[in-house]
């Protein structure tokens, strides 16, 4: 009897002891994330989040920042999501968005470094690197590009120059319908890279159109629903296939194709004649040789040389692709346009940013583009540098902070027809008229460095075109307003006929 009920008890504690280690390990688990997820007091509010995953699926991957602002509906213009284990706010507003950018700049100063990112850029380059690594990185870049022309007429004749390439192989397209996308890629790379890479490339260069076609599948992959859940399950995703896999892949070509470049150019490097930013990088790195301490080195280079041919591709050419959209849906503004150009410039003066000042609706057009256009929605993400406290709520150190831009790009008691295509929301009297509640370069010290080199291709390139050409929906095709969802809010593919005029 006694053997009989011996058996039965290891025969159950056989079944059960599996089960109970299972149950016991997934409820350590829960209570260990529950535990890490525990907010402070007074912390911002937010909607329920989920274990593991946080917010996860709260989010509308193809309209993220649409996605948000039911949030701000809800929870004011200070609120809390957690993307997997990142902590998150997002600010809505002008005076917060102040507040972190410009009052409390130093408290928002670093940027926080996803999974994704840390295996890709580590934590180098010009956009995402913190501390004395960013310092030391913006301060040569900023240096760099001015003593290769950026706000001089030099730079400004090279952009005038790409124009003519730009407004030839539009022009072969004799009226035909077309997509603008790659030829206006490859136009306004064609400045960044002949500062970076010390050359322009043919519009028909086969390499170059494969380097312009992996950036703009980076761009578009890094957002997707299967990267993002990387950020969450880095070392789970690490070993399954998937859109992930291909970003990376994307990645290491772009790596390769910029190492080459720097191999090419220490082949023919003098010292003592910087021809573009990598030789002047390459002195740098021999200046600071046998630093420890210096962030400056090779693999820094190929970093910052790849933010420096995203950054100076992928956002003005979207803008200016934005701009011959809305140059083609609103004819009537279009005409307006060229009627200032025929009058300021005619029809053979070449536009340049001497003009801007006498072309106050031309310049109200571009900045509409830009606000409507909304292609950075969210800002580049700040962190938080120690724990502080914004809007009567605690934040955390290494809570990451988002600046809402749509909201404040469209927010009805700043613009008078937030949701309308409108240049009168730039101009007072006639005169072109800033706006503080227009940041699509951002503002303090980790805004934009680009801004000024932006401005003037946007100024120079949209103008030429329109000078040149007017722009039309093919006949039988309806353009629309439609966007893609990337690290940038761009059109989707559409085609334009751009007709010369007379």
């Amino acid at each position: 009897m006694l053997a009989a009920v011996g058996s039965l008890a290891v025969a159950f504690w056989t079944v059960l002891r599996p089960r109970t280690v299972l149950l016991g390990a997934v409820a350590f688990l829960f209570f260990a994330d529950f535990l890490k997820r525990r907010r402070p007091k007074n912390y911002p509010p937010g909607p329920l989040r989920l274990p593991f995953v946080g917010n996860f699926f709260h989010l509308d991957f193809e309209k993220g920042h649409l996605s948000l602002q039911r949030f701000v509906k809800k929870y004011g213009n200070l609120f809390s999501l957690e993307f997997g284990d990142l902590p998150s706010v997002i600010i809505t507003g002008l005076p917060l968005i102040k507040e972190v950018l410009v009052h409390q700049e130093q408290k928002f100063l670093n940027r926080p470094i996803t999974p994704i990112r840390e295996r890709v850029f580590k934590k180098n380059g010009l956009i995402m690197s913190i501390g004395q690594v960013w310092k030391e990185q913006r301060r040569f870049a900023l240096t760099t590009l001015k003593s290769f022309g950026l706000g001089r007429k030099s730079l400004e004749e090279r952009i005038q120059e790409e124009t003519h390439f730009l407004i030839q192989a539009m022009g072969e397209e004799n009226g035909q319908p077309f997509d603008p996308h790659f030829k206006i890629n490859n136009a306004v790379s064609n400045i960044i890279c002949s500062i970076t890479f010390g050359e322009r490339f043919d519009y028909e260069d086969t390499q170059f159109q494969e380097l312009l076609r992996l950036l703009d599948e980076v761009t578009y992959l890094e957002t997707s629903m299967w990267c993002q859940l990387y950020n969450v399950f880095p070392r789970v995703m690490n070993f399954l296939p998937g859109p992930h896999q291909m970003l990376f892949r994307n990645w290491e070509k772009l790596k390769m194709f910029v190492a080459r470049v720097i191999e090419n150019h220490k082949r023919g490097w003098n010292p003592a004649e910087a021809r573009d930013f990598i030789d002047a990088y390459l002195k740098e790195i021999e200046k600071h040789k046998g630093s420890a301490t210096s962030s400056f080195h090779e693999e820094n280079l190929i970093y910052s040389t790849l933010d420096l041919f995203f950054a100076g591709t992928e956002t003005t050419s979207t803008t200016l692709r934005w701009g011959l959209l809305y140059m083609a849906l609103y004819p009537e503004i279009q005409e307006k346009v060229q009627a200032e150009i025929d009058r300021v410039l005619g029809q053979s003066q070449q536009p340049s940013t001497a003009a801007r000042e006498s072309m106050p609706y031309t310049n109200a057009v571009i900045h509409e583009v830009q606000r409507m256009g909304n292609i950075i929605p969210m800002n580049v993400p700040r962190e938080v540098t120690v724990d502080t406290t914004l809007g009567g709520y605690h934040l955390p150190k290494g809570t990451m902070v988002l600046t809402n831009l749509t909201a404040l790009h469209r927010d009805p008691t700043e613009w008078a027809t937030p949701d309308v295509f409108n240049p009168e929301h730039f101009l007072e009297n006639g005169q072109f008229k800033k706006r503080e509640a227009f940041l699509p370069f951002s503002v303090g010290k980790r805004m934009c460095l680009g801004e000024q080199l932006a401005r003037t291709e946007l100024f120079i390139f949209f103008t030429s075109l329109v000078q040149k050409f007017t722009f039309r929906p093919p006949n039988n095709e309806k353009l629309s307003l439609n966007f893609r969802m990337s690290l940038t809010i761009s059109p989707v593919s559409h085609r334009l006929c751009a007709v010369p005029r007379a």
